[in-house]
This record gives C-alpha cells, structure tokens and sequence, in this order.
C-alpha cells in the first residue's frame, strides 16, 4: 500500500506535526483555545502562519505539491465474509499459518451495550492470507487461530484495550508490536489509529462505526467494510513507525514495552470493584456504603444474566442516589432518577431486597480502604513540605527531559510510579538505590536508565517550594 508518493507525504506531514503541534495546554484565559483537541484534553495545534514548505531530508517540499489524502474506503481484496462456521474457523487457520510476515489484528467490542468486554469480533490480516474476520461468538474459542499464528509478531493498536478480550477467546502474541505505544514513543502529537493513518500514510480511515453495538447479527456490510480496513493499514504503519524509531534511536524502548505488555498478561480483577461507583466517593455513612455495595453487585447479576451493560439497567447515579435516600417501597424507590421505565419497575423489589439487605448486614464496609498509595499531591504541601518539594522538581525535570527527547513524560515514567518515588524515597539516595525502587514499582531497563540520575538529583537536591501564598494563589 505505501508508496513513494505517500512516503514523501508521510514524511512531510509528521515534520508538519513536530513544528506545528505541541503536547502542553495554553494558559487557562477563559476563551476558547486556537487549537483543536484529540480527545485527551490536551491542545494539539498552535495558531501560527500556516507553513508553505518543510525542509525532508535536507531538501525542501512544498506542501502544495503533496498529495491530498486518500479517502479509504473499500478493502484491497473486497470485503470478506464472516467466519461463523468450523469449516470456515479451519480454513482460515491454514491460511494464517501458510501466510508471511506480521499478523495484523484488531478487535471489535459491544461496549455499552454487552455485559463485559468481550470481543464480538476478531480482524486479521496476513500477507499471502488475506483478511479474515472472525465471529468469536459461534465457536467455544479461537485457540486453532493462536496456534496458526504461533511465532508471529501480532501488530494492533492501542494492544492494552484489545488483549484481555482477545485473552478471553484464547488468543495471545508471542510478539508483539503496538502502534498506538510506537506512535507515543515516536512523539507523534495524535496516536489515534485514524490520526496516526494520516499522518504517516495520507489516508483517511473513517472510525464512524467505532461505538457501535458490534452485538448485532448478521453484521451490516458497512461494518465489516470498517472492520477489514482497520487491520489493512497496520502493516504499513509498523514499516512507518519502524522508520521513525530507528531514525530517533528509540527502537530499543518499544521493544522493552512491547515485551512488557506479553509478559504482564491480563490485570487481574479489582478489590471491591464496587467501590469505583461513579459518586460514591459522597457517601459518608457505612449503612448507605454498603447500599451501594449491594445495589453495584445486583445490577451486575442482573446484567450478566441478561447479558446486557450494567449502565442499561441504572446508571451509577441511580445507585447513589438509592443509597442516600434508602428508599422502602415501590413508589419511594421509582421516584429517584434512574429508576425509570417498565424495566425499573419491574426490578424493583430486586432493588429494594439489596437495599435492606444493607441495612440487615453485620458486614458493613469501613468508608476508606487502607492501602500504601500516596495522598493526593495537591495535599503534599501541607502534610510534608518536603516530599512536595521533591514531586514538584522531579516532575518538572521529568516534563523537561520529555520535551528534549520527544516521548510524553507519562511514557518516560508512569506517573503513580513518580508519585511514589518522591513521596517515600529510599532511606538512602543514590542512583543505584533510585534504580532499584524503580525497577521495583516496573518501570523498564530503558527508563530507568534514561531517569535514575535525574531523578536522583532532584530527591537530594529539590527545589525550594514557593511561598503559600504564592501556591494558593
């Protein structure tokens, strides 16, 4: 797919991103910022003169003479059927075995719409195979595909979204490259698939069918037109990425982080999930806490079973509001938003068993949890100058070194992992002891390396805090 006409825009268009994209926000002045947003709350574009030309290569292009973007929208090889039969599951695992190269692959969930997020249906393309789109709802799992591809590097983007799901049809790489992470690395401004395609390829994707209730049967043909094309553009975009790393010396960093998304597998599931109810944190009696805890754990019954997204039932605010009011009967109960509808009526005295069974409990949970995570450091100050000292100039250090090597600071450290550093550092500073915690809380070989010094020299020797007055201000 790529060629030496959208290799030259490619090129063009990413040096337009380094001169005219920035990762910071402007200053907060009550007016609507010049720039437009990627979605992350953060400003990517500067009002500037638009460029007329860009030095690639130390020759310089004029932008006019660039090709406009391509507008994809039909697969190469036309849109495949769906796999949703075991003649059809083994003809495609041979195929995907007798392939070459990379496996491009991607998934489609029912977010908001099925209980859970299971995959309802798995893309993959490989060259000599084709593309194949696979319904891992007809078949108990997808393990036949795993061993046809058994070896092979599996390209996605944005991988930590798609692997618990594809984990959950029995799918894992043994290789690995993500181009959502590489687009990170790269520096790129946007790393949306769509973004990251016009950037480095000229093409427009269409992303229109991203929330849809990929659920439905038989699939619309639009859909599946979005779905193929999806997968079709990984492979040019690893070569792209690739090129970009190679040429910063970051290529070494994503295959740390690569490695680290196989070998870290699935998060196991939360503690008391429960306790992550949307406005539950404004609950101050245990009673009302444990009406939550109730209400959240039959919403979830009543959802697997129907298989059918939580929030469809009652929204987290419906739960909250149920807990403060501690409703007794039918009328009380349907009168609080949220509970709404023949389906509210006809769960109620499920709602309202949960809700004596919190006050009948002897198993009342304590407000807070203990754990060892710091506070929040908008507190440091006040609790321990010190410890806020050291944040302060670790993170502007670590802001500074982000802008000097083209990574955002979140990928150079995970911020929880800064948080922790500074707010309890080893009992003895050094570089060795610095690396060490890190390497502890999981940052990779090549962020320790690139941070331990820096770091260090900001927990010995931090920077004074400003005075209160000028904090509060």
């Amino acid at each position: 797919m790529t060629n030496p006409e959208s290799s030259a825009h490619s090129r063009a268009r990413a040096k337009m991103s380094t001169t005219q994209h920035v990762r910071s926000s402007p200053p907060n002045t009550g007016q609507s910022a010049p720039g437009t947003h990627d979605g992350s709350g953060i400003d990517t574009d500067l009002a500037q003169a638009p460029l007329t030309s860009v030095v690639i290569d130390g020759v310089r292009v004029e932008l006019g003479d660039l090709p406009e973007l391509v507008e994809l929208d039909m697969p190469r090889d036309g849109v495949p059927a769906v796999v949703d039969t075991d003649p059809a599951l083994k003809r495609c695992a041979a195929a995907l075995a007798a392939g070459s190269g990379p496996a491009a692959v991607d998934t489609e969930r029912a977010s908001g719409f099925r209980y859970g997020q299971r995959a309802m249906l798995v893309q993959i393309r490989r060259e000599g195979a084709g593309t194949w789109l696979i319904d891992p709802e007809a078949f108990p799992d997808l393990k036949i595909i795993d061993e046809a591809l058994r070896g092979v590097e599996w390209i996605l983007h944005a991988a930590s979204q798609d692997l618990p799901c594809l984990a959950g049809v029995g799918l894992w790489p043994d290789r690995l490259f993500d181009t959502e992470l590489a687009a990170r690395l790269a520096g790129l401004p946007r790393v949306g698939l769509g973004a990251v395609v016009e950037s480095l390829l000229g093409f427009h994707l269409a992303k229109e069918h991203s929330a849809a209730d990929w659920s439905t049967r038989p699939l619309p043909e639009p859909w599946l037109r979005y779905a193929a094309l999806d997968v079709e553009v990984l492979v040019d975009l690893e070569e792209e990425l690739l090129a970009l790393l190679e040429k910063d010396g970051k290529l070494d960093y994503a295959a740390q982080e690569f490695q680290h998304l196989i070998d870290a597998g699935v998060p196991p599931p939360r503690v008391d999930p429960w306790r992550r109810t949307s406005g539950s944190h404004t609950i101050r009696n245990r009673t009302q806490l444990a009406a939550v805890r109730e209400l959240w754990t039959t919403r979830e019954k009543l959802a697997e079973s129907r298989d059918i997204a939580p929030s469809r039932l009652i929204p987290d605010s419906a739960i909250v509001a149920a807990a403060k009011g501690m409703p007794a009967t039918v009328p009380a109960l349907l009168a609080i938003s949220g509970f709404h509808g023949r389906a509210a009526k006809r769960d109620a005295p499920k709602w309202l068993h949960a809700i004596q069974s919190a006050k009948n409990s002897a198993d009342i949970p304590p407000l807070q949890v203990s754990n060892n995570a710091p506070p929040p450091p908008r507190i440091w100050a006040e609790r321990d100058p010190e410890a806020a000292a050291r944040y302060a100039t670790a993170r502007t250090r670590l802001s500074d070194l982000a802008d000097a090597v083209n990574i955002p600071a979140e990928n150079i450290l995970t911020p929880d992992f800064l948080r922790r550093l500074c707010w309890r550092p080893p009992s003895d500073i050094t570089v060795d002891s610095v690396s060490e915690r890190l390497a502890e809380l999981g940052a990779r070989p090549w962020q320790v390396n690139m941070i331990a010094s820096m770091l260090t020299e900001a927990l010995v020797h931090p920077d004074p805090l400003p005075p209160k007055e000028t904090r509060d201000a």
